[in-house]
């Protein structure tokens, strides 16, 4: 037996972890059938430069725990770093070698930046920006609002660059940096960039969390003298106007910066470097940067060397001394965003004379006679970059859409207008670039006053010698694949995960260009796919977080967090607040908890769950909840938005029932007998209301016999016994009347799919699905989607890049390959193998990377004979579950192989 992938906090290596007693965890491999771990001893130690001291040892523990271990010695001291180890005993008593050796960073104390102040070009006071999160719509055309941001100082959203020299006179053996910089940084040390990092730190509400990042940056500091370096970008703690598009206006602050390194020395002394007035600032070359309306370069204004310590900065301005953002600094424990894919030209359109005249009043704005059109064949979230070779102070221009005009060229009309890049060029030979502090949703990309490599050029304009597109998203890792004899299913499969990439950023967004807000409802909505293809230990705690900081003192949790705008008015309050966007306040800690076994988002957010549930009995009248947006976007003749098909009322108070349900099984889990007594007895007075008001025991209908209003209740398990059966006819009978098509929306889509898979009705999922028709992935796929798009007709849809409606994901998982959590053992130690063989699928493949290793299914149908094939990871058990068979073959860990006669 083996020993491979030991974590600390569900993460390897982390820096930089907020708990000073914490769990570990590892992965075993062995080439034993039925292997298990018997017994477990860890080490840890504290580390000194090269030197290091044992501070906690386990001795040999009898247990077959191998993830949550907790830590057992002493409280770890803060802004410490760690190493630690791990060896098991097998089922036969032997004992593995030592696990390679792993690093933890504990976060600093709360007074540990107490030397270091927040500095920048301009104060708060001084910038004038106004106070309030209402600034959007028609709201940002009343004169009164335009006056007041109008009066705000221009600096206070240049991008500027700071930097400080230092020397440093004694042998380095490490050096830790903690560095905040609002809206986003970039740092570099010695003039190289420190990490890979895009849009760094995470969003956050400024007001209630401000996130700092560590570096290890011993590789990078040097004895003598030494230089910091950091440019400051607006995101969105700073978003103002500029003339271009911007979906709403909020300023917690001008740019601002906090920073702390901590060098250690080999004789054990320390030294630290803080932001204070001893730095310097100037403006720099970004001359524009926006999170809604892009950004703007220009090369001739860089200062070659600036971030590095030759240089020379009597030109430049004494930093001011800041107010530090209102928002509790907290260590940034969820993974960062980067670059994490590229994409080539496939396609490029040079527009006629004709074209550019007609696209210039199409598009509102004048279209350079040297447009091209580059497709480059992937709608996703990102920025261009260009390599580019030209004379001093031509100009770029960049524009990108998702859609094009009838004319050809870029359309924003939908996304958000207008939303450009602009670089100038400096005039020294090859120039790559691409922007810092912005971007936006595409896929095709116009470009204005270049040619490309190899084209005519009598105009002698600059030449791109290269351009991609840069996908830009969350780098939590993918754990999952899935493939089957089905193109639809394989097709839809992709561009979920393209969609589902594009808007998980530091927050779920709703799409990557019109709003970039994290509506809330998709998490527990499509929370099963994604817990499914993605790691999500330390996202998901950081969305709970963005949830608690957005959460008003009457407990209500609005429809996004964080809550950069709030929605006001006649017309807009319903957006504010909708019990199916607020219950992922209660609904995702459990979600967790399945997945990974940890319960910790119960237990932190236990008191938030429960105001949110009192909140929503608060608005209830007779135990049913009336407001909401309901089954957003459902389908039928007409342009999806507010349901239409599912009474508003039924959708709500079923999610209020939902959430009832959860806290009860959060108060016993967290010790709380009162609670757990109270929200049961509230559970059945809501059960009791919900049918009393919406079910029609005349027809055995629930609201108005829509898809959404009798799968919801059936998912719930509100409808009683004796009349279920009658129900989940309806259900079927409503489906088959719409040509086994759905009608279901955002929100009534994971209710109906599951309905129906949890009820054995697989075969009609695959027809409802396997199809070309709208409703259906099949007919996005047709029209040439290439990510998931809002509506099901995206020919009726203002976005063709939205995840909310990729709730077939769980179906492919959960159901074709049938890989499910037990509900009596969360965490995948012990889980459920259970594939559904339906339609004319002749072979399902999926893997699924747990905390405890990988789970892989494999079957395949053919001639009546299906076989399959599965691999249980060391040190778990799985229950399979034949097709067709309720007696389940109880698995240990291994690779294993079954065939079954299915015509028999």
């Amino acid at each position: 037996m083996e020993v491979v992938k030991p974590t600390c906090e569900m993460t390897v290596d982390p820096l930089c972890i907020s708990t000073l007693t914490p769990h570990f965890g590892w992965q075993l491999t062995s080439s034993v059938q039925a292997d298990a771990q018997t017994a477990y001893a860890i080490e840890v130690y504290a580390l000194h430069g090269a030197k290091r001291t044992l501070v906690w040892q386990s001795g040999k523990k009898v247990s077959s725990q191998s993830q949550h271990v907790p830590y057992g010695g002493a409280p770890l001291k803060p802004a410490q770093k760690y190493s630690w180890k791990v060896q098991v005993w097998d089922s036969a008593g032997k004992l593995s070698a030592w696990s390679a050796e792993a690093v933890f960073g504990i976060a600093p104390s709360n007074s540990f930046f107490q030397n270091a102040h927040w500095v920048g070009a301009i104060t708060q006071q001084q910038a004038k920006l106004p106070a309030g999160r209402k600034f959007h719509g028609t709201d940002m055309k009343k004169p009164e609002v335009k006056a007041l941001w109008d009066a705000v100082d221009s600096l206070s959203s240049k991008s500027i660059s700071l930097r400080r020299s230092f020397t440093v006179n004694k042998k380095i053996v490490g050096a830790m940096v903690y560095i905040c910089g609002l809206g986003h940084y970039e740092l570099s040390l010695n003039g190289q960039k420190v990490g890979n990092s895009e849009f760094a730190p995470l969003w956050s509400d400024y007001d209630k969390t401000v996130y700092y990042n560590a570096y290890d940056v011993t590789s990078l500091l040097k004895e003598g003298v030494n230089a910091i370096g950091a440019l400051l970008g607006n995101g969105f703690y700073n978003v103002q106007g500029g003339g271009r598009y911007r979906k709403l206006q909020i300023g917690f602050g001008p740019p601002t910066l906090l920073l702390k390194m901590v060098i250690t020395h080999a004789d054990g002394t320390q030294e630290e470097i803080c932001s204070d007035a001893h730095w310097k600032y100037a403006l720099n070359p970004v001359t524009f940067n926006s999170i809604y309306g892009g950004e703007s370069y220009d090369a001739r204004l860089e200062q070659k060397g600036w971030n590095t310590a030759a240089f020379h900065d009597a030109a430049w301005k004494p930093v001011v001394i800041q107010e530090a953002p209102k928002g509790t600094l907290r260590p940034q424990e969820a993974s960062p965003v980067k670059i994490m894919e590229r994409y080539g030209i496939q396609k490029v359109t040079k527009l006629t004379a004709q074209q550019v005249e007609a696209a210039s009043k199409s598009t509102k704005r004048t279209v350079d006679p040297s447009a091209m059109v580059l497709d480059m064949g992937q709608n996703l979230a990102g920025f261009p970059e260009i390599t580019v070779r030209g004379k001093k102070g031509q100009k770029v221009t960049l524009l990108v859409a998702e859609a094009l005009t009838d004319e050809g060229a870029v359309n924003q009309r939908q996304t958000g207008r207008q939303h450009y890049y602009e670089y100038t060029l400096k005039g020294e030979g090859d120039e790559t670039w691409h922007p810092r502090f912005s971007y936006y949703g595409f896929r095709y990309i116009q470009v204005e006053g270049a040619v490309l490599k190899g084209q005519k050029n009598p105009q002698k304009l600059p030449v791109i010698k290269n351009i991609q597109s840069c996908f830009v998203y969350n780098s939590a890792r993918d754990v999952a694949t899935f493939r089957c004899s089905n193109d639809v299913f394989n097709s839809a499969h992709r561009i979920i995960g393209k969609a589902v990439r594009s808007n998980m950023q530091s927050v779920f967004t709703d799409c990557p260009h019109r709003e970039k807000l994290g509506w809330l409802e998709q998490l527990h909505l499509n929370g099963p796919g994604l817990l499914y293809n993605y790691d999500l230990t330390t996202l998901f705690p950081k969305v709970m977080q963005d949830m608690a900081d957005a959460q008003h003192n009457n407990g209500m949790v609005p429809t996004t967090a964080p809550q950069y705008v709030v929605f006001e008015g006649p017309g807009m309050d319903v957006f504010a607040d909708s019990p199916e966007w607020g219950s992922s306040m209660v609904i995702l800690p459990f979600m967790y908890y399945e997945t990974y076994g940890d319960a910790s988002l119960i237990e932190r957010y236990y008191r938030n769950m429960r105001a949110y549930v009192d909140y929503l009995t608060s608005r209830a009248q007779n135990h049913i909840v009336s407001f909401g947006l309901g089954d957003w976007y459902d389908y039928g003749d007409f342009r999806a938005g507010f349901s239409r098909n599912t009474p508003v009322p039924l959708v709500a108070t079923a999610h209020y029932y939902l959430d009832i349900c959860y806290l009860e099984q959060g108060a016993r889990m967290v010790g709380n007998k009162h609670d757990e007594n109270y929200y049961a007895a509230l559970k059945a007075e809501v059960k009791a209301a919900f049918n009393d008001t919406f079910f029609h025991s005349e027809t055995a209908q629930y609201g108005t016999g829509s898809q959404c209003s009798n799968a919801l209740p059936l998912f719930l398990g509100l409808v009683e016994d004796g009349v279920r059966p009658l129900v989940l006819q309806n259900l079927v009978k409503d489906i088959k009347a719409h040509g086994n098509r759905l009608t279901t929306g955002d929100v009534g889509n994971r209710y109906l799919f599951q309905t129906l898979a949890r009820n054995g009705l697989n075969e009609l999922m695959y027809t409802m699905h396997n199809h070309e028709e709208a409703p259906g992935y099949g007919f996005q796929l047709k029209f040439g989607a290439t990510t998931l798009t809002e509506q099901w007709d995206p020919r009726q849809g203002s976005s063709w890049n939205h995840f909310m409606m990729g709730q077939i994901d769980e179906w492919f998982f959960a159901s074709l390959a049938g890989i499910k959590a037990d509900p009596s053992a969360p965490g995948y130690k012990d889980f459920v193998i259970a594939p559904q063989p339906v339609g004319d699928l002749k072979q399902v493949e999926a893997t699924f990377q747990t905390l405890y290793g990988t789970i892989s299914v494999n079957w395949t149908k053919e001639n009546g004979i299906f076989t399959l094939r599965t691999n249980v990871p060391v040190n778990c058990s799985a229950k399979l579950f034949m097709p067709g068979e309720e007696t389940p073959r109880l698995l240990k860990s291994g690779s294993y192989s079954f065939t079954k006669n299915l015509e028999r």
